[in-house]
């Protein structure tokens, strides 16, 4: 069986979307992210993404601060 290992990383979104923003490397082999397995609002202002390294099976968690509540029309 294999263990799973996370860590948070938090981050402050400087546009207005968080997808916008840098995507993560893995802290493990450095690989390139490309797209998040999971995302949750946390709040109103905090959105967590999970991440999962398709090279190492590496996993972790980033949060992203929002100045404003996003709005779905």
């Amino acid at each position: 069986m294999m263990s799973a290992a996370a860590e948070v990383m938090s981050t402050v979104a400087l546009r207005r979307d968080p997808r916008c923003s840098e995507l993560p490397t893995c802290p493990v082999c450095a690989d390139s992210m490309v797209a998040a397995e999971a995302s949750a609002y946390i709040s109103d202002h905090v959105i967590s993404y999970l991440w999962t390294c398709d090279n190492c099976g590496y996993g972790f968690v980033t949060k992203h601060a929002v100045k404003r509540r996003f709005v779905c029309n």
